[in-house]
């Protein structure tokens, strides 16, 4: 599938990052059956700016480690089917925003003790999930069916934990 994955970065972006990024995203696009050609926006920033994003949009104040601004009200499972869902423009469908702070992942990434690479890859699956309707805004079963994907994905990749 021939997606258009738009990046812009206000931080300077390790090399191998966004091509990373575009194969998670096609990945975890195909594994959840998405057979429109999607156009994503990437956003690659630090805490300071991921906070505004946050305080702007969402009227949260303070910094977090992605934000997913989805265009559509999805069911998870249940990708988005028909020319309804397309630009006709640029007959994509325009599935939304993502917002990544690369200083928080590399935090985290550490914290967890694995590579940036990794963290970026989780944070890039967990934002295409909430893109296609998922969430996890409680602790049962809709957090542990996101967590269930988020995994499946990765593992596909051969993205692990460590």
């Amino acid at each position: 599938m021939n997606h258009e994955i738009i990046f812009d970065a206000e931080v300077a972006v390790p090399e191998t990052i966004p091509a990373k990024m575009k194969e998670v995203i096609t990945a975890a696009l195909a594994a959840e059956q998405v057979e429109l050609p999607c156009e994503i926006n990437v956003l690659l920033t630090n805490d300071e700016g991921i906070h505004q994003i946050n305080l702007d949009m969402r009227q949260v104040d303070r910094a977090t480690d992605v934000l997913s601004f989805p265009m559509f009200d999805l069911e998870p499972g249940v990708p988005p089917q028909g020319e309804a869902y397309l630009d006709p423009a640029t007959e994509l469908c325009p599935l939304g925003d993502m917002v990544i702070s690369l200083e928080r992942a590399e935090a985290q990434a550490e914290e967890f003790g694995h590579s940036l690479e990794r963290e970026i890859c989780y944070l890039t699956v967990h934002s295409i999930l909430h893109l296609l309707g998922y969430d996890h805004m409680d602790e049962g079963p809709m957090k542990a069916q996101m967590r269930g994907r988020e995994e499946a994905i990765l593992g596909e990749l051969g993205i692990t934990r460590t």
